[in-house]
């Protein structure tokens, strides 16, 4: 990919024009046309007419900030605004400088527009003028296209996209090609040893290895929702098999040979092949959900019995259910039952559920979906509940 060089020039309407000129240029290289729905764009336009009323800015937002290599759009609008995800505001606060939130890059100064009661943020270096009025002093940039800020930490999910895989049938991995056998015979095989394989695998060579699928059930209604299959490793073809007709007329069987490249767990034979799957973008944009939505945790992702910060969640909801990549929802801790035990009569008192974290949703199937907890307070558990934030 070509290097891309950028001028910050003072007048905002040059500056809109140089926003527009990135993005244009990032068609052009290749770079990933990223997902803005149409509601986010109606709510930074009606933002960008009149700013952010200063009641909505957080409490410590700072009058300028200079990004960093490593930020996220979550952390600068976690600086800038009181709920995050809200990031359509933070884009629509000056939508002709940024129109395009994800090309936003380190080394770029945000500044805080503070006037008539309403907020706007800015591109550039603020410098003030002799009658007071504020300018953004011209600035040279020279950066990769692949410097933009990314939405979330995007190193905390990477894994899973391969990893996390629902079927809607357990027979749709039991009829998927399969290790028949193993090089010299051994009971387990680890990182680049060999394995034998049958089935059809119409002329793929990069395959992901699984075993086990477990049903993914409702915690209310008890109902399957698919099948998570136990993720082994990569596997890559390096010959092809064949089928003939032996001295005796009998059928003769050679398998394909495979190349284990990578493992989260020894392999071993009846572990099944499924296709790597083309890259899907990661860049995800935390919005919240349009219509109510809301319902429980399946599971912990990797079987452990409760999950905090940074870990991965099944949720109850899909696709079907109008989940998004990018959705962030509420955590909710259910409300205790005990005794008054200040009063005699010893009531029995329900505590109310807390709201206690956030999720955000990456990877979306019918009728589930996984989702990284960002930030919670006590242990997640199956049966949990989510809700909008």
């Amino acid at each position: 990919m070509s290097r891309t060089r950028a001028l910050s020039v003072s007048a905002l309407a040059a500056l809109g024009v140089l926003a527009g000129s990135l993005a244009t240029a990032a068609q052009a290289e290749g770079f990933p046309n990223y997902p803005i729905t149409p509601q986010q764009k109606a709510t930074a336009a009606k933002v960008a007419e009149a700013g952010v009323p200063l009641s909505e800015l957080s409490p410590n937002a700072p009058d300028t900030y200079t990004v960093k290599r490593g930020d996220t759009l979550w952390d600068i609008s976690s600086l800038f605004l009181k709920t995050p995800w809200r990031w359509p505001e933070l884009w629509g606060m000056n939508m002709q400088q940024i129109r395009n939130p994800h090309l936003i890059f380190p080394g770029q100064m945000l500044y805080l527009d503070k006037s008539n009661g309403r907020a706007r943020l800015r591109v550039g270096e603020p410098v003030v003028g002799a009658n007071g009025t504020v300018k953004l002093s011209p600035r040279v940039r020279e950066g990769s296209l692949d410097d933009a800020i990314s939405s979330v930490r995007v190193h905390l999910l990477e894994p899973f996209f391969n990893e996390a895989v629902v079927f809607d049938t357990s027979e749709e991995l039991l009829q998927a090609p399969r290790v028949v056998a193993t090089q010299e015979g051994r009971v387990v095989l680890s990182r680049g040893e060999t394995a034998y394989v049958r089935g059809d695998l119409g002329g793929r060579r990069d395959w992901r290895l699984f075993r086990e699928p477990k049903p993914l059930r409702d915690p209310a209604t008890r109902e399957v929702l698919g099948y998570e299959a136990q993720y082994v490793g990569t596997a890559t073809m390096t010959r092809d098999g064949a089928e003939g007709t032996g001295a005796d007329g009998g059928q003769v069987v050679i398998p394909s040979t495979f190349t284990i490249t990578s493992l989260r767990q020894e392999s071993a034979v009846g572990d099944r092949l499924a296709p790597v799957p083309p890259r899907e973008y990661t860049n995800m944009v935390p919005h919240a959900p349009a219509q109510d939505l809301s319902g429980q945790i399946v599971s912990i992702y990797g079987d452990a019995l409760t999950a905090g910060q940074s870990q991965i969640v099944a949720l109850n909801k899909g696709a079907k259910d109008g989940m998004e990549r990018g959705h962030v929802l509420a955590l909710w801790r259910a409300g205790v039952t005990m005794r008054d035990k200040t009063s005699d009569d010893r009531a029995v008192m329900n505590l109310p559920d807390e709201r206690h974290g956030l999720l955000f949703v990456f990877r979306v199937f019918d009728r589930v979906s996984y989702a990284l907890i960002l930030n919670v307070k006590d242990p997640v558990k199956p049966g949990d509940r989510f809700t909008q934030p």
